[in-house]
C-alpha cells in the first residue's frame, strides 16, 4: 500500500559509530556472506528510533512470513546490532548446527524440566555481556487473514521481566512480497521494499518486582502487543482492527503451516488481557 504524504518520511541509520557491529566476531562472516546478495533483493526504509546502541534488551516485532528472522536479521545488523534469536533446543542436539548456533549466541528454548537451565543460563548471558535477543511474541506466523498481529504469547515480556532489561517493540512491512505468508519460493526481483520502525520501549514498571503470575503476563503481553500493532498501522497507513485475531475461536493450530487461516468474524479476536 502507498505510504500516506503526511507520514514522516524515512530515517535511515545514524552515522555515528555501531559499537556492537564493528566488534569482531563471527557475525561479520554471515553479513559478508549474506548481506551482497539480500541487497540484491531488498530495500529497507527504516522509521522511529535507534535500536539501543548498548545493554541486553529484547526486540520483539510481528510477524507474518517465514523469511522475517532473515529479515529483522539484516534490519537489526544495519542498525548496528548483532541478532540472536530463540531457537528450538532440539536444534541444538544436532552436532553442525549445535556449533553454528553457539557460535552465534543464539539462545535456547526449552521447556519446564532438567533441562530448563540451559535457557535460563542463556538468558542471563544477555545480561551479562550487554546483547540483544529478537522475540516473536505471536510465537508463529500470525493467522489473521489481513496480516494483522494475533493474540500474543508471554514469553518476550517474561525475559524481560525476569532480566530486568528493556523490550522493545518493531514492526515491518513489505516482507510478504519478497516471500508470502507460507509461500515456498522467494521472490527476490524485483527489488523489494520493506519497512522498519522501532517502538519506544515498553513501560514495565507496574510488572516489575512482582510474581510473574498469568494474569500479570497476560496484561504486560497485552501492552506489548498493542504496542506492535500501532506501529504496523503506522507503517500501513491504516487503522489496526479493535481486538486481535484468536486462532482458538477458528479452530485453528496455533503453531505450524496453515494453509487456509480462514475469515475475520466477530468472535475472531480477543484482547489479550482477556486471553488464558
Amino acid at each position: 500500500m502507498p505510504r500516506s504524504p503526511q507520514q514522516p518520511p524515512p530515517q535511515h541509520p545514524p552515522r555515528r559509530a555501531r559499537r556492537e557491529t564493528r566488534r569482531p566476531s563471527f557475525f561479520w562472516v554471515l553479513a559478508a556472506l549474506i548481506l551482497p546478495l539480500f541487497n540484491l533483493a531488498v530495500k529497507f526504509r527504516f522509521h522511529g528510533r535507534e535500536l539501543p546502541q548498548t545493554g541486553a534488551f529484547v526486540l520483539s516485532p510481528n510477524h507474518f512470513s517465514e523469511i522475517d528472522p532473515v529479515v529483522m536479521g539484516a534490519a537489526a545488523w544495519k542498525l548496528g546490532r548483532a541478532p540472536r534469536f530463540l531457537a528450538k533446543e532440539s536444534l541444538f542436539k544436532i552436532p553442525v548446527v549445535r556449533w553454528f548456533l553457539r557460535t552465534s549466541g543464539q539462545i535456547p528454548v526449552a521447556r519446564a524440566g532438567s533441562r530448563s537451565h540451559a535457557a535460563l543460563r542463556a538468558a542471563e548471558e544477555l545480561v551479562e555481556k550487554g546483547r540483544m535477543v529478537i522475540v516473536y511474541p505471536e510465537g508463529s506466523l500470525t493467522r489473521d487473514p489481513d496480516l494483522w498481529p494475533m493474540r500474543g504469547k508471554t514469553g518476550a515480556v517474561r525475559i524481560a521481566l525476569e532480566q530486568d532489561i528493556p523490550l522493545v517493540p518493531a514492526a515491518h512491512w513489505g516482507t510478504q512480497a519478497l516471500m508470502p505468508r507460507y509461500g515456498k519460493k522467494i521472490h527476490p526481483f524485483p527489488r523489494k521494499t520493506i519497512d522498519v520502525i522501532v517502538g519506544e520501549p515498553i513501560d514495565l514498571s507496574a510488572y516489575r518486582g512482582k510474581a510473574l503470575e498469568p494474569a500479570l503476563l497476560a496484561a504486560a503481553t497485552n501492552d506489548l502487543m498493542q504496542a506492535i500493532t500501532k506501529l504496523v498501522g503506522e507503517l500501513r497507513d491504516e487503522t489496526p482492527p479493535a481486538t486481535r485475531w484468536d486462532p482458538a475461536a477458528h479452530g485453528q493450530k496455533e503453531t505450524g503451516r496453515l494453509d487456509d487461516p480462514g475469515h475475520r468474524g466477530a468472535t475472531g479476536r480477543v484482547d489479550d488481557a482477556e486471553a488464558s
